[in-house]
């Protein structure tokens, strides 16, 4: 099937040429013969069984002039770790959650639905979206199995949003939702030659998604073109007076971000280029710096080099703070949506894994869990302490320097290195990346296509102060535009080496 984009679709269903439920159905065959049988791609964890009551009825009111919005009629897939108050499951692929149906939907969730989205099924993840061991293997999850990267079978989709990626990158629908805490959003898109969103904490509700860090998690649109990720956007940004960091922020919100989609959008631009990142791969980097060419023929105004000088200082406090907030989120979830299987605290989840050790650890354990329930309250001095670290170097001292001194609309880096391979033995192998300060930061941060490396995707990322968004979107577009770089995959056994 050919990938259309979002706005095809709808000049094809205003033309009476496709429907919601044709194109419906058509994806589900899509599910079925690519996801499920040919390469086995896993990306999809479970089918909507609501879905054709769901287009139907989207049709019906298509006929009656009834247009909700772009999205109207649009499948969508959501990570399994956002509740559906349907009859689809919520696990975050784990088995200690099997058969939990969520009571109602999540925040976003709802905005989907009253959109006119079609929700056509959950997509795989990383098991408790990579907080559950250090040596993980990413797309992996006890409930799901192993999501495959499509651009090469043998290699990882990263993670956690990996079957969201996939899905999207496979054509098995027309967008999708992920959540990160830390790369999430951003590693997987840009693995599987997507666009992925990772939004200003405080623009997108966190209510109904199975939290790490209220200070780090949000959701996210992950699509195959800039336009059709700020389409997703525009629909699950929105106060939620569930979610204060939705309510405190006092920004103005644009209504429309596709308003923000020049093509002339790097003209004039300041971009600056973090060096820190780049070294870990010189393939790698000659295709950075090719797109940073294009950035200044098409009007861009590159400052070379520009430094965050704080990013080794702030792993440590980083990773203190996710270990707090994930014992006190995932209890606080517990409390609000549980019992969950009998489960009630996260100390109950780990005696759960111990139990069926088989089946939930056959290759890694969960050595984040026991550290993370083993931290004190949220009001602890470590805690406040750490936090207020992870503030001024992502922020005062990381980002907001930086764009000030230089006077910067964006910064750009690679957004990571070539997939690795599947390895349960060793677990995953780090290749590089640039998500983490804007994601300690709370900061937008967005993905795009750059190049491959035999035939393996690599991402280029753009970051920049809170609420940036349309800065963000503006920039990325017109360097989507100028590139079109993205390929389609050919679901290769392996990466293409001749």
């Amino acid at each position: 099937m050919k990938e259309y984009s979002i706005s095809e679709i709808q000049t094809l269903m205003e033309k009476g040429k496709l429907s919601a439920m044709k194109l419906t159905k058509t994806y589900l065959t899509l599910i079925r013969e690519i996801d499920k049988q040919g390469p086995k791609l896993n990306a999809i964890i479970e089918i909507n069984p609501e879905v054709a009551k769901i287009a139907k009825k989207l049709d019906e009111e298509r006929k009656n002039n009834k247009i909700r919005g772009p999205l109207h009629g649009i499948p969508v897939i959501i990570k399994d770790n956002i509740n559906t108050g349907d009859k689809m499951q919520t696990t975050a692929g784990s088995l200690a959650f099997d058969g939990y149906i969520a009571s109602e939907d999540a925040h976003i969730v709802k905005r989907l639905r009253d959109a006119g989205a079609v929700i056509l099924a959950k997509a795989n993840l990383s098991e408790w979206a990579n907080f559950r061991s250090t040596r993980s293997t990413s797309g992996w999850s006890s409930r799901g199995g192993q999501t495959l990267n499509l651009y090469a079978l043998n290699r990882n989709p990263c993670g956690s949003s990996s079957g969201s990626a996939v899905a999207v990158a496979a054509n098995l629908c027309s967008v999708a939702i992920g959540t990160e805490t830390d790369g999430s959003i951003i590693c997987p898109s840009q693995t599987n030659s997507i666009v992925g969103i990772k939004p200003t904490i405080g623009l997108v509700s966190r209510t109904g998604i199975i939290p790490i860090s209220h200070n780090q998690d949000t959701a996210g649109p992950m699509a195959r073109s800039v336009q059709d990720a700020a389409f997703l956007l525009n629909v699950i940004v929105g106060t939620d007076p569930v979610d204060s960091s939705t309510t405190i922020h006092n920004k103005k919100i644009p209504l429309d971000y596709t308003e923000f989609l020049d093509y002339n959008g790097l003209k004039e631009a300041r971009i600056g280029v973090a060096r820190n990142y780049f070294g870990n791969s010189d393939l790698v980097d000659n295709i950075i710096e090719r797109a940073i060419e294009k950035m200044s023929k098409n009007g861009a105004e590159i400052i070379d080099p520009v430094e965050i000088k704080t990013l080794n200082d702030l792993r440590e406090f980083e990773f203190q703070v996710l270990l707090y907030d994930f014992k006190h989120n995932l209890n606080e979830y517990l409390v609000k949506f549980g019992p969950i299987n009998s489960l009630k605290s996260l100390n109950d989840i780990i005696e759960f894994n111990k139990r069926n050790q088989e089946k939930v650890m056959p290759y890694f354990g969960q050595e984040l869990f026991t550290m993370a329930n083993e931290k004190d309250s949220i009001t602890s001095k470590e805690y406040k302490e750490a936090l207020k670290q992870c503030h001024r170097l992502a922020r005062d001292e990381g980002i907001d320097i930086v764009l000030k001194e230089h006077q910067l609309d964006a910064i750009v880096a690679p957004s990571g290195g070539a997939a690795w391979l599947i390895d349960y033995i060793n677990g995953d192998h780090s290749t590089g990346g640039s998500s983490s300060v804007a994601a300690v930061a709370g900061y937008p941060n967005i993905t795009v296509p750059a190049g491959y490396i035999y035939g393996l995707p690599i991402g280029i990322s753009f970051f920049s102060g809170a609420f940036e968004e349309p800065t963000l979107l503006k920039i990325a577009y017109s360097f989507e535009q100028a590139t079109k770089i993205r390929k389609s995959p050919k679901f290769l056994q392996k990466a293409e080496l001749n």
